[in-house]
């Protein structure tokens, strides 16, 4: 009897040991994940309608399954070794003595457009919310996506340095 719960034992450590369990999150055991991030700088005016469409560039390819993601930068800090960068998530919303300002975006597999939504007359608002607006926008695999990444979490998930960070001019 000892020996038939020896080899019961025996064999099932064997079988078990052997299998292997679900895969690991992106980006671990060496796959490889292809996010995009890059940045452009837009100015909202009323010629304009308060938005703006980007295609996305040529040199990244976006399915419909992906996700992405828009980062307003706020403001830069300083710190050790220089500024730091404040990026807050889209959307976000102002209230300001005008009213309720949001800056939100929609999007395909082609573009993205981000723009001013507001409940009053956006021709009030000032230079520090219209002009120069600094936006990164990431693009994730599906697989690997979640809205609820801050900036430094998501291109540091992705492995992504702030210098390979494509600027497009506009």
């Amino acid at each position: 009897m000892k020996n038939l719960i020896l080899i019961i034992a025996v064999s099932s450590t064997l079988l078990f040991s052997s299998c292997e369990g679900p895969q690991g999150p992106p980006g671990a055991n060496g796959v490889n994940i292809l996010g995009q991030v890059f940045e452009v700088t837009i100015n909202f005016t009323p010629n304009n309608g308060y938005s703006r469409l980007i295609t996305f560039p040529n040199n990244i390819e976006v399915y419909e399954s992906d996700v992405v993601l828009v980062y307003l930068l706020e403001e830069s800090i300083p710190g050790n070794g220089g500024p730091i960068d404040v990026w807050s998530q889209l959307p976000q919303t102002y209230f300001l003595n005008q009213g309720t300002l949001l800056y939100t975006f929609d999007h395909t597999f082609l573009d993205v457009n981000i723009f001013l939504d507001g409940d009053f007359d956006l021709g009030t608002l000032g230079p520090a919310y219209t002009d120069d607006q600094v936006f990164r926008i990431a693009v994730v695999p599906s697989e690997f996506g979640t809205t609820e990444l801050s900036m430094d979490e998501l291109l540091d998930h992705l492995e992504i340095e702030t210098t390979d960070i494509i600027n497009l001019e506009f």
